[in-house]
């Protein structure tokens, strides 16, 4: 493979990290579990209620547990060692799938089931995406995520045609008991795969769904992460419209309904040759410097459904505008950089749990807009909208540069008696001069603060205490 300007910028350095494969295979794994089991859940909850609203259902409840996860439960990442958590989450999931595949389970149950594996899935998707931060270096950090992401595309497309397969070979039951399969397969990954990495938070025995939502909260008081995460999460958003409108599209336009698999592969494809090529041929630097760009990309080709093209031309497109996804590795970096280490796997549980709330609000609305103006319209003036979210919400230039971002009140460390009768000493005290004011600031750039808050807090108390008495 060809390699970045850093050579631990490509998908061979990530793959070289005997942990980080086993969670590569842990989360494909898992996907296609997931995959399969919700084609099974779908086409059982049909034949027997014959309702196609019950039976959409099914894949509602298998992702609103991730807004369940990922806030009132996202305290849990800091609670439980990571691996244990993985391995815990996937050995879960693959009881409650197994106990779908008893006879004559109620719709009733079975939902409740959905709605266990999707919390379980929920935490095991925050915990992986702070394993990868552990598990591989910072410059790997991006091509790791970029795999796992590709993984999740072939897996999702993949899973689909093998669940009907599995349908037509085996029982219900015994679709069901392969996914079963599949998830336990992850759990071993998990387990024998990786080191027992301890958690990366702080925990001060707060109840859980307060420690919760105090980590949401001080997720979203960093201005600069939050901005980061709200463009990952309405970019998408817009972004569905062409897989939410598939059907009435391709009806309208007299094409085959052979031709829906088509157009909603088209996307996903686009995303996997965008992230390839990015990685490939992207330095690390650059993918952050054209994520606006990028994004934008991604939402161009949108402006041309206002025409209503026919299929034919509607398919490169939409493969097109997958490709522009590749925003998403220099979004990574930038997420990753500022989001203060503590903090990082309550990140990802947020991350996690407004990426799918939003792609699931991004559906919706594609079609109450399809209802009134038709669905090329309709995915035209998502494109448009994007685009003006992108425009106002790009990454700032001295987020893409490196500078680190300022911490909010409540990271700081709190401030002792002693620091506190202080402060009328520090104002006694000389400025600094330029030089030492670059010396400083040089320093603070080679050995950031926010790695050892605690330890500098304690230096700076005992030096003010000496200076002042």
């Amino acid at each position: 493979m060809r390699k970045t300007s850093r050579g631990d910028a490509s998908f061979a350095a990530a793959l070289a990290h005997s942990e980080f494969r086993a969670i590569f295979a842990a989360s494909a794994m898992q996907i296609t579990g997931t995959a399969i089991s919700a084609v099974v859940s779908t086409v059982l909850v049909f034949e027997r209620t014959r309702s196609p609203l019950l039976s959409s259902l099914t894949f509602t409840l298998g992702f609103m547990p991730y807004v369940f996860a990922g806030t009132l439960l996202s305290g849990i990442v800091d609670r439980v060692p990571p691996r244990r958590l993985l391995a815990s989450c996937s050995l879960g999931s693959a009881g409650l799938t197994a106990a779908m595949a008893l006879p004559r389970l109620p719709v009733a149950v079975l939902f409740l089931l959905l709605l266990g594996t999707g919390t379980l899935g929920g935490i095991a998707s925050a915990s992986q995406g702070a394993l990868v931060r552990s598990v591989v270096p910072e410059a790997s950090y991006v091509p790791a995520r970029s795999l796992i992401r590709i993984a999740s595309q072939v897996a999702q497309i993949g899973g689909n045609p093998v669940g009907g397969l599995l349908l037509v070979a085996l029982s219900p039951g015994g679709a069901y008991l392969v996914s079963s399969a599949a998830l336990v397969t992850a759990a071993l990954l998990a387990r024998f795969g990786l080191s027992p990495y301890p958690v990366a938070g702080r925990t001060d025995g707060t109840a859980l769904l307060r420690d919760s939502l105090r980590g949401v909260r001080q997720v979203f008081s960093h201005v600069p992460l939050r901005r980061l995460l709200l463009l990952g999460w309405l970019v998408p958003m817009f972004s569905v419209a062409p897989e939410a409108l598939a059907s009435p599209y391709v009806a309208g336009r007299n094409g085959s309904p052979a031709l829906i698999g088509w157009w909603l592969s088209a996307l996903p494809l686009g995303l996997i040759a965008g992230d390839l090529l990015g990685v490939w041929w992207l330095s690390p630097e650059r993918q952050r410097r054209l994520v606006g760009l990028a994004a934008v990309a991604s939402l161009v080709p949108y402006l041309a459904f206002f025409a209503t093209p026919p299929v034919t031309v509607a398919l490169p497109l939409l493969v097109g505008a997958g490709t522009g996804s590749m925003y998403s590795l220099g979004l990574d970096s930038l997420v990753r950089r500022a989001a203060p280490e503590h903090l990082f796997a309550r990140t990802m549980a947020v991350n996690s749990a407004g990426l799918l709330t939003l792609q699931a609000l991004g559906f919706a609305l594609a079609g109450a807009a399809a209802r009134v103006t038709g669905p090329g319209p309709a995915i035209g003036g998502a494109g448009l909208c994007g685009i003006v979210i992108v425009i106002c919400m790009r990454p700032r230039r001295n987020e893409v540069s490196g500078r680190a971002p300022r911490s909010s009140e409540e990271d700081r460390p709190a401030r002792s008696p002693m620091t506190a009768t202080a402060g009328l000493c520090k104002l006694r005290m000389q400025p600094q001069s330029k030089s030492s004011a670059a010396l400083a600031e040089h320093r603070g750039n080679r050995y950031p603060a926010r790695r050892f808050p605690d330890l500098i807090a304690v230096g700076s108390e005992a030096a003010e205490h000496t200076l002042c008495h």
